[in-house]
């Protein structure tokens, strides 16, 4: 109960400094309006299978400058401060599940932006939105963890790239898989052994971080 406490008010922390400031916020809608602008300068028709891959393109790399983000505030003193005051446990699970918020955010709002200009070739609303929840599951544990490893390397972008993309990489195959057969792009019969795999990676992604973040968090 005390380590759910703590999620809870080092959560509802960052979700208030965000509101105060609306850095990642305003950087979402920037980024959206961007997109969504060069999609409809560029491309006069776009086909489902090629929505789909830029979709998930865009996403991921979104993903990556909203995340990078997560442990950059936390060093210094107030690092310092959460050491003696917060389980690291806590901190990390804080820090993903606010992603996980911002990420559906960002997917919804490329979704919508993408549906204006572009069309809305999705036929499975209820799977497709499933398919966003777990990518941002799988984005935020993986790109969370790995933003906590830059951080102790100074921030180290490149070192980020290295170890995040390799870790993704599966993530991302099955979600374009997924979203395909929500497009009917194609017809699976194994959607539930699909959304099964992506659940296990996540987890797979959860309990590796679970287990070398408060090692990297003493460091």
């Amino acid at each position: 109960m005390e380590l759910i406490r703590e999620i809870y008010f080092l959560l509802r922390k960052d979700i208030r400094l965000e509101l105060r400031s609306s850095y990642a916020i305003s950087g979402i809608l920037l980024y959206v309006f961007s997109t969504v602008f060069i999609v409809y300068s560029s491309f006069q028709q776009v086909q489902p299978q090629v929505w789909n891959a830029l979709f998930w393109v865009i996403v991921l790399f979104a993903s990556i400058s909203a995340v990078v983000k997560s442990f950059v505030q936390e060093q210094g003193t107030r690092e310092l401060y959460y050491y003696s005051l917060a389980n690291p446990l806590a901190i990390l699970l804080s820090k993903i599940l606010y992603n996980i918020l911002l990420l559906c955010l960002l997917s919804v709002l490329t979704w919508l932006g993408f549906s204006f200009v572009a069309g809305n070739p999705v036929k499975d609303t209820a799977q497709f939105m499933l398919v966003i929840l777990l990518g941002a599951m799988g984005f935020s544990i993986t790109f969370t963890f790995v933003s906590a490893i830059s951080a102790k390397a100074d921030n180290n972008a490149t070192l980020m790239a290295i170890l995040g993309f390799p870790l993704v990489i599966p993530v991302l195959l099955t979600l374009i898989k997924l979203s395909a057969n929500a497009l009917r792009l194609m017809q699976d019969t194994g959607v539930d052994k699909d959304i099964m795999i992506l659940l296990s990676i996540d987890l797979l992604l959860l309990g590796i971080a679970i287990v070398l973040f408060p090692f990297l968090w003493r460091d």
